[in-house]
């Protein structure tokens, strides 16, 4: 399957998860990364006006958790994410955050990858590791 193809494959089955109500937008994938987006609203803010941290480790376990899938055959195997660390370092008050998954380890059985999210500027907003 292409790469489109499997872009709006995620963007169909996203419907009616979390993935579509945070407006979270896959806008590239290869062979080893997978690159999307997530507005900073009303969907994604806390109380005070800025990202909610959640909604970051929401982004990055999305990002992350497709990379994965992407390196399995999906008929056969499932991918779930067993633990998620997340180090959020900027505040953003509106716009877009960035984010882009790559795998550090693709075992046999476990994978682990590396989530950076950015800003607008390209600023560091959140390191996380799935």
């Amino acid at each position: 399957m292409d790469k489109e193809s499997i872009i709006k494959l995620v963007s169909d089955r996203s419907k009616g998860t979390m993935i579509s109500t945070l407006g979270i937008e896959i806008t590239d994938l290869g062979d080893k990364y997978i690159s999307g987006r997530m507005p900073v609203d009303e969907r994604t803010k806390q109380p005070f006006g800025l990202l909610h941290g959640g909604a970051s480790a929401a982004f990055a376990e999305t990002l992350g958790s497709l990379g994965a899938g992407n390196q399995v055959d999906l008929e056969q195997y499932s991918v779930v994410g067993i633990e998620l660390n997340s180090s959020h370092l900027k505040a953003v008050k509106s716009g877009w955050v960035y984010g882009k998954a790559t795998p550090i380890r693709i075992g046999r059985t476990i994978q682990v990858w590396d989530i950076n999210i950015t800003n607008q500027k390209d600023e560091a907003v959140c390191k996380s590791r799935l």
